[in-house]
């Protein structure tokens, strides 16, 4: 059979999850519309593909789609993108086939597929190349990381060519390699259309294994790169940080410093906000009030002398004066009142309010 180069110009971009872990910021709002320096996720990952060669993008959604609808239709991203919304969710791999249903590409045309919670600075092109080079069915993106127990594993030969996929190892002798599935692939659309319809599939689980199993070309290009998963509120608030100080790469972020302020952001002369930090559209930080590398989203007010810390405020929500939050997620429209102490991991429910010195809260949350 002769092969033919083939183009990229479809992808799929997976933002069906529910983001848990993210909680409470995601009761009313899906993870990848969440603002990461400035403009939601989702923006930063649609404008790369675009900017690798994408013309096209589907995006998978599941968890509260209309959000997603309303941004598409009031944005221009300089691509065409087209909604999937799963009637249930179907998996990683389920929702690759689903959203399947609206690529355009033919059978052995290439189709960039990528998670929606990861900020990567991966070369999307390099990675099509190697794709096309190996003439492989799927190449997975490869990052090496620490301590790999926490992700499976993905052991590839000289070649590049993946040779299995490895559970989470439980003991450091199932340690084989470092490198782990970076959750970024080129799938020959093919590939894609043997992926069973209407039932939950997980691609790491079932489809990759099934594909080594049956002798298709599964390869791998490993990339040392900017990685960072985004779904915890730790992770969320130093992929905000690190976009905006310039250390991950993003289109979407043009201008990179120590503090990004949003339209209409009011930020009092006797304030000190610096390390990465954002502050949200028509937000305020007070008089003498420190904000450090943290991400303040629209509306919110941040009190004079308050010290906000990594930490996230909600949109509309207030920090009041003299408190203090290290690590901490305020929801949406919840209020702080003075003097409070809120430490590592504590999270404010959407609309909350502690009183003024009212309540003291200890680091387990």
């Amino acid at each position: 059979m002769m092969w033919h180069s083939c183009r990229m110009t479809e992808a799929v971009l997976l933002v069906g999850g529910q983001g848990t872990r993210l909680r409470p910021l995601t009761i009313n709002t899906p993870k990848p519309m969440l603002p990461v320096a400035g403009v939601p996720f989702t923006v930063h990952q649609i404008a790369r593909a675009r900017d690798a060669g994408v013309t096209r993008i589907v995006l998978g959604t599941s968890y509260k789609a209309e959000v997603f609808r309303e941004f598409i239709e009031e944005s221009d991203l300089g691509i065409e993108i087209v909604i999937a919304t799963e009637p249930e969710p179907l998996g990683t791999g389920g929702a690759i086939r689903f959203a399947a249903e609206h690529l355009t590409s033919g059978p052995e045309e290439s189709v960039l597929v990528f998670n929606g919670d990861v900020l990567s600075g991966v070369d999307l092109q390099a990675l099509l190349a190697h794709h096309e080079e190996s003439k492989s069915d799927v190449t997975l993106y490869l990052t090496p990381v620490e301590d790999p127990r926490a992700y499976g594993l993905v052991p590839t030969d000289r070649q590049g060519r993946v040779t299995a996929f490895l559970e989470k190892p439980t003991t450091l002798e199932g340690i084989v390699t470092n490198n782990i599935n970076a959750g970024c692939y080129v799938f020959r659309r093919k590939i894609i259309d043997r992926i069973p319809a209407g039932r939950v599939v997980s691609v790491e689980r079932e489809t990759f294994p099934e594909l080594l199993a049956s002798g298709a070309m599964v390869s791998a290009v490993v990339d040392g790169g900017y990685w960072l998963d985004l779904g915890t509120p730790l992770s969320f608030v130093q992929g905000s940080r690190d976009l905006v100080l310039g250390l991950a790469p993003s289109p979407a972020v043009a201008v990179h410093g120590d503090v990004l302020a949003m339209d209409g952001a009011v930020i009092a002369d006797s304030a000190n906000v610096h390390g990465g930090s954002v502050i949200g559209r028509n937000a305020t930080v007070g008089e003498h009030a420190v904000v450090n590398g943290s991400a303040i989203f629209d509306n919110a007010r941040i009190l004079a002398s308050a010290r906000v810390t990594n930490s996230i405020v909600g949109e509309g929500a207030v920090v009041g004066e003299h408190s203090h939050l290290d690590g901490v997620v305020v929801g949406d429209g919840a209020v702080i009142g003075a003097g409070n102490e809120l430490q590592l991991g504590v999270r404010i429910w959407p609309g909350a309010v502690i009183g003024d010195m009212a309540i003291r809260f200890s680091s387990d949350g």
